[in-house]
């Protein structure tokens, strides 16, 4: 069996879990409500607080689905309670960012400025010039959104100039110092 399928899930007091036919979820939180079509081969079940996962037999394809199942029913759970956050620093001379209304509002060293609309269900917030916190209860749009932000402009080697998680570690480089002559 698989350790992380097997394991039940907790369901905190306030969040609601329905689950329809063909497995489609629905958890509603203080933090928002999610849905999501889950694999219909597993058996989803609800006993009092607590939500178990199980699968059918041991085909290949269905311990596949098993721990992703589980994992993708608790961060739904997870997201509604606490909600899901990544953090983003901005470094270079005269790289900065800002936020008017949904837009956030990027100079990264461009000709022009780069513009990013907030997108439903997340929140951006920008605490100070070089900081970006992206959060919201979708583990997935939250990521995606944070990359495609980290996008605009990745760091560099040699001076770490870019926009990068604040818990990235980016292994630098010498540059051409370090070449001897003849």
């Amino acid at each position: 069996m698989s350790r992380i399928g097997r394991m039940p899930i907790s369901v905190p007091a306030g969040v609601d879990v329905k689950i329809e036919e063909g497995n489609f979820v629905t958890v509603k939180g203080p933090k928002g409500t999610l849905t999501q079509q889950l694999s219909p081969a597993m058996t989803i079940t609800q006993e009092g607080s607590e939500l178990h996962v199980t699968r059918p037999d041991d085909a290949k394809e269905n311990r596949s689905l098993h721990g992703l199942t589980r994992t993708l029913l608790h961060n739904m759970v997870v997201g509604v309670t606490e909600e899901f956050k990544k953090e983003l620093e901005v470094n270079g001379v005269g790289y900065r960012v800002s936020k008017e209304g949904k837009k956030l509002i990027m100079n990264l060293g461009f000709s022009h400025q780069v513009i990013m609309e907030e997108i439903e269900g997340i929140t951006i917030d920008v605490p100070d010039p070089n900081h970006i916190t992206i959060h919201g209860p979708d583990k997935q749009k939250v990521g995606q959104f944070a990359a495609e932000v980290r996008e605009k402009r990745p760091p560099e080697p040699y001076k770490g100039k870019g926009i990068k998680y604040a818990d990235e570690v980016i292994r630098r480089k010498e540059g051409k110092t370090g070449v001897k002559k003849k």
